[in-house]
């Protein structure tokens, strides 16, 4: 249902069909957004009807007219609702339908004149900036809207006092500001009638799918454009009426830390934008108790019933209008990465799900946040805190502070560590949040946009620091008597709420400290132990191995500590940058002779014996592989005057014979030209020290009663006869090791792919190596025929106009670079079907990447030691993912003997069948409905039998089922009868 529904109408319909109250209203489907766009923004033709439709039957139900101007007229809600939750990036229009004759209207009917101004002066306020596009100027830091309410403020009250306090005539005089202010910014009269306001409304959440921040959040999270949005129509409730109606949004546990507490916020005689835009700070929603507590009891009743219906935690939207409750929306909650993984380590105890599907709740791409590091305890201790605010974001960030997205942006773009501050954040603040190490607000609370976005990202962030004072003309904050200007340290603790001033140091998190260092403190945190479970569960899951890139003792070390099962990469010219064994290298590479080549080689070869040795002693027996030398020569050598001097004072040269042959080595595309194994080819003598150092190390730890498992790899090879000449050299000098040592050892030897004819010829370059490893750094720069050290310059560009979806250096081109990989796999099988077959680069601790190369079937991933659970988490869900969907598919398949719950597996399947077979329902409801590709209403008229609220009740906030959704809903339509919907609808009237 989300494809066609997106996610707020199809849980809409989901929530009526469980019987809880929601109101009624339509859904127009993403079918309609791609015929929008396709059709120069035009609608189908038979929409218009389909609306109609939708609206009478909303009108029915609540016994109230669109557009009446003489009883109570129903109001609706308009409001986006993307396939996967895009929370703040698009839009929404609340209390359409007023205008200066329904306004009065609403007023005499309610006999709440203030209300209905309220109402109106929002309504404008909104359609005005959503619809008519009276949105901030370049320059101006506040919305028009709100410097026309502050401004007034001041002038009537002479101070700053909340929204609630404007009386019906202050809203009467401010909805005349509003008009004014719309006409002078757009030169038109704001629109009277409630259906060209409903058609504009329509358009505009359409068009937002398209807006700028929608844009840039789709392309952070890997949403397709071309999935749009659908609008979702739903009749008014309201929580603005008085003291005994509000509105509020809450987490059924907490998306920060994971607590199972009720978690959220809410405010009384307010309307649900009032609490996420961050203007006022809500209450804790904990407080409900307190002043509404049949409201609240009702509440925790829907908490857990939303948790059992949907197995995992919501984030909800809801209304009490005089004492009802209605919800609005649930959505599967953003979390941070230590609640997604307390959430489902927790569930899995309470058998609410298994323990496979606990790791695919855990995003692979956000696990590093849990190794994110923490302040220093010590400089915690010195460091003068100056405000307290709502610990929104867990973690710790220092940065220098800005209180304007663009310029936050163009600082960390110079290498900065920013931090975002502002009264609070709106959708347009997205670029600068994404920028920043951390989010500051004054206002707003831990369910406000900031907080929503910021934990979604995984940013440090603190809401509602009332402290501060924030002037955006001087670009300062102050707060305890300090005064700190753009471009000062702040230093934010997500976890606890303090801010202090300057710039903290940080400490390694408990996880690396119990993994790596073995504190037994850390150890004994919860954090590490359900960090430890969760990668134990990956152990039981995985075909893929995960190895790491490590070039000395301890990045192997830590690799290991973190699962590693192996070396997938030594890059060996790494080891000639330390000490001074530098000067050896390039003495080496000055040489004249053959003879004076193997001299300087000599100095070369105990170095590189005793780097292997610290290695292979770390691995234990696990297989390491190890690239002989592959840069050009000339990264080596000095290119300034003084270091040139200096080097031909050394080695006893003159500092000419040194210019002279580092400009010999110069080359127009070096990445293309003499390195990889074309350097052993040309000086065979560098391949057999470097071997001889391997093979010597080898023999050196196996004597210690150590299992050694070296796997030679030549780089850069594209020929057979290439790899072939190498080969034979290692094999040469493994024979006289294991002669003069005295011993056997196992060894073999293989080759990166990393250039595309290396990929088109794989199965002649598998007669020689025992062994293909993708450098797919290097094989996505040959296949690209892009320098990745260049496409900064147009980077920006190519991922604006969706030629490159990701950076192809951080996530692999599956389409393209990935086919390669796919023939390579193909042809080295063919003929030789055991070749163990892994990859080294970058890529290797991508999620996505990691998902890929697990489906074509590669032995093992490498990856920075950090990255290491990244990519074994990766591993895992795609081993999950494959045999599920093998489950699916009719494939015997089995619940792990492991798993804590193997009733919820037989639920969730059975969920995933009835989905089906709703989906499936309606896909014949579409071909039944006029419109080819879009047709809405009947597709999405609400079934509003379903969701009526009662109808002493007025308008509601959010969109019910709909003709589209209209399939379950006639299977739901006899239960409807005796609908829960129903009967919740009769007590609530009864109430």
């Amino acid at each position: 249902m989300k494809p066609l529904l997106g996610g707020k109408g199809a849980n809409l319909a989901e929530m009526s069909r469980i019987g809880l109250p929601v109101p009624p209203g339509f859904t127009i489907t993403t079918e309609v957004c791609t015929y929008y766009y396709d059709h120069k923004r035009t609608y189908p033709v038979e929409l218009q009807k389909q609306m109609e439709a939708g609206v009478a039957a909303m009108e029915k139900i609540m016994g109230a007219k669109f557009g009446d101007a003489k009883g109570m007229p129903l109001l609706v809600a308009v409001r986006s609702g993307a396939r996967d939750s895009m929370p703040g990036m698009m839009d929404t229009i609340l209390n359409l339908g007023l205008n200066d004759q329904t306004v009065l209207s609403l007023a005499s009917v309610t006999k709440n004149e203030r209300f209905a101004w309220d109402c109106y002066r929002r309504f404008i306020q909104m359609y005005g900036d959503v619809v008519l596009g009276v949105q901030k100027r370049e320059g101006e830091d506040h919305e028009p809207f709100e410097t026309v309410i502050e401004e007034y403020k001041h002038k009537v009250y002479h101070k700053d006092i909340v929204d609630s306090d404007l009386t019906a005539a202050d809203q009467q005089e401010l909805v005349r500001l509003f008009k004014e202010l719309v006409k002078e910014r757009t030169g038109k009269v704001f629109p009277n009638s409630p259906w060209d306001q409903l058609r504009g409304a329509a358009g505009a959440v359409f068009g937002s799918w398209m807006n700028d921040r929608a844009i840039v959040y789709r392309r952070k999270y890997g949403i397709p454009a071309e999935w749009g949005t659908a609008v979702n129509v739903q009749a008014m409730v309201y929580g603005n009426t008085g003291d005994d109606s509000g509105s509020g949004v809450a987490f059924t546990r907490n998306p920060a830390n994971g607590a199972d507490e009720f978690y959220g916020e809410f405010l009384i005689n307010a309307q649900g934008e009032d609490v996420v835009a961050g203007v006022r700070t809500p209450e804790p929603v904990l407080k409900l108790k307190e002043v509404m507590p049949k409201s609240y009891a009702e509440l925790l009743k829907v908490r857990a019933t939303l948790e059992k219906h949907f197995k995992d935690v919501q984030d909800v939207e809801f209304t009490i209008q005089q004492g009802k409750l209605f919800m609005l929306q649930t959505r599967n909650g953003k979390r941070t990465a230590a609640a997604a993984l307390k959430f489902s380590i927790d569930m899995v105890k309470e058998k609410l799900i298994d323990w496979e599907t606990a790791v695919l709740r855990n995003p692979a791409d956000q696990l590093d946040q849990l190794l994110a590091p923490i302040f220093d305890v010590a400089d915690v201790k010195k460091a003068k805190a100056i405000a307290t605010g709502l610990p929104a974001g867990p973690g710790a960030a220092s940065g220098k502070i800005y209180l304007n997205a663009d310029r936050a942006v163009i600082a960390e773009q110079k290498g900065e560590k920013v931090l975002l501050v502002r009264n609070e954040t709106s959708p347009e603040d997205l670029r600068g949040m994404i920028a920043a190490e951390g989010i500051l607000t004054a206002r707003g609370g831990v369910s406000s946009h900031a907080a929503l976005v910021a934990r979604q990202m995984g940013k440090v962030c603190i809401c509602g620091a009332a402290a501060l004072e924030i002037d955006y003309d001087a670009k300062t904050v102050t707060v305890a008597g300090q005064t700190f200007s753009e471009g000062e340290f702040l230093s934010i603790d997500g976890t606890s709420g303090i801010v202090y001033a300057g710039q903290l140091k940080t400490a390694p998190s408990e996880i690396i400290t119990g993994m790596i260092g073995g504190d037994k403190a850390a150890q004994a945190t919860e954090k590490f132990k359900s960090f430890n479970q969760l990668m134990k569960w990956c152990s039981q899951a995985t075909r893929l191995q995960v190895r790491t890139n490590a070039d000395n003792p301890e990045q192997t070390q830590n690799a290991i500590a973190f699962g590693a099962q192996g070396i997938g990469l030594t890059r060996t010219e790494h080891m000639f940058f330390e000490g001074d064994r530098i000067d050896a290298v390039r003495e080496m590479i000055l040489a004249e002779t053959v003879e004076a080549r193997k001299a300087a080689l000599s100095k070369i070869l105990p170095y590189q014996r005793e780097d292997f040795i610290g290695i292979f002693e770390a691995l234990k027996g696990l297989p390491a592989t190890i690239r002989l030398l592959d840069p050009p020569l000339h990264e080596f050598v000095p290119h300034d005057e003084k270091s040139q001097a200096d080097l031909a004072k050394k080695l006893g040269i003159t500092t000419e014979k040194v210019v002279s042959r580092v400009n010999a080595l110069h080359e127009f595309n070096p990445m293309l030209g003499h390195r990889g194994c074309r350097l052993g080819i040309a000086y065979p003598e560098i391949t057999e020290t470097q071997a001889r150092a391997i093979f010597e190390a080898a023999a050196e730890v196996q004597k210690k009663g150590i299992k050694v498992k070296p796997e030679v790899m030549i780089p850069l090879v594209g020929f057979k006869k290439e790899l072939d000449l190498q080969v034979a050299i290692v094999h040469d000098v493994a024979a006289q090791v294991q002669k003069e040592k005295k011993v056997k050892l196992s060894y073999s030897v293989g080759t990166m792919i990393e250039v595309p004819r290396g990929a088109l010829t794989a199965d002649e370059i598998a007669h020689t190596a025992e062994f293909f490893s993708f450098g797919t750094n290097d094989l996505t720069q040959t296949a690209l025929g892009i320098s990745r050290d260049d496409m900064g310059n147009f980077l920006l560009p190519y991922t604006e106009n969706e030629i490159f979806k990701k950076n192809p250096f951080a996530s692999l081109d599956q389409t393209g670079v990935g086919q390669l990989v796919k023939i390579a796999i193909e042809k080295g099988r063919a003929t030789r079907p055991d070749i163990k077959l892994g990859i080294c680069g970058e890529h290797g601790g991508d999620p996505d990447s990691v998902k890929f190369f697990h489906s074509v079937g590669l032995s093992y991933v490498s990856c920075s030691p950090f990255r290491v659970p990244v990519a074994r988490l990766a591993a895992a869900q795609a081993a999950i993912e494959e045999k599920r969907a093998a489950a699916k598919a009719g494939a015997p398949t089995n619940v792990r003997s492991g798993s804590a719950a193997a009733p919820a597996a037989k639920q969730t399947n059975k969920a995933t069948n009835n989905n089906k077979r709703n989906t499936n329902m309606a896909k014949k409801a579409a071909k039944k409905a006029a419109a080819k590709k879009a047709a809405p209403a009947k597709k999405a008229a609400a079934p509003a039998k379903k969701a009526a609220p009662a109808k002493k009740a007025a308008p509601a906030k959010k969109a019910a089922p709909a003709k589209k959704a209209a399939a379950p809903a006639k299977k739901a339509a006899a239960p409807a009868k005796k609908a829960p919907a129903k009967k919740a609808a009769k007590k609530a009237a009864k109430k």
